[in-house]
């Protein structure tokens, strides 16, 4: 005869995974969810929020290290930074002056993690807070990184002739704090953004 508990636990366990791929569903919708920031600056088709969340990681991994932060704790707030947005999109800052967004975020980040594993929905509300608190240095590095990357990729858009990006490059390095992202911006901001390929490419004379 099979125990009761068993079948309750092995129900739970099932209830845990499916949680799980439907997050991991709502994950893949922002490879199609646009950053909608750069519609302002006349962008017709930009990065979508995957993208940004990708290279925002990468960025993380690098200043997490420099800043000697811990880097499993950086590199979990920029990943799951923006997955708020596969429910309720991206909203640009015209839009958050209008509506309370933050607290939308809030409600659906505990929505998608509330039925994951125990320990994992625990985790990911545990750094999210920490991350909104923005007390502890692993926080700093992650907003650090996020905002990083985004004048990173206004520089570019910059060069490929978007020259009202250049507006974002006005305000947001005054909300970097950690010293290595600053170090990054005063690079990037004359920094000429075909010319690492051409540095990688050697063509034939």
């Amino acid at each position: 005869m099979r125990s009761p508990n068993r079948k309750k636990t092995r129900s739970k366990n099932n209830t845990g995974a499916l949680s799980a791929v439907n997050l991991f569903a709502e994950a893949g919708l922002l490879k199609r969810i646009k950053r909608s920031g750069w519609w302002v600056a006349g962008i017709k088709d930009p990065e979508s929020v995957a993208e940004h969340c990708f290279r925002c990681a990468v960025m993380a991994y690098y200043i997490a290290h420099l800043e000697k932060a811990d880097v499993q704790k950086v590199l979990i707030m920029a990943l799951f930074n923006d997955v708020h947005e596969a429910r309720i999109n991206d909203l640009h800052k015209m839009g958050h002056f209008y509506i309370d967004f933050k607290e939308a975020e809030r409600k659906v980040f505990k929505d998608q993690v509330r039925d994951l594993d125990p320990g994992v929905s625990t985790q990911l509300g545990a750094l999210r807070r920490e991350y909104e608190a923005q007390r502890t240095k692993e926080s700093l590095v992650a907003r650090d990184a996020d905002i990083l990357e985004c004048l990173l990729q206004a520089k570019e858009y910059h060069d490929h002739g978007y020259h009202k990006a250049e507006k974002f490059f006005k305000t947001a390095p005054d909300h970097l704090k950690t010293k290595t992202a600053r170090k990054l911006w005063k690079t990037i901001r004359t920094w000429d953004s075909s010319a690492w390929w051409e540095r990688v490419v050697k063509f034939e004379r």
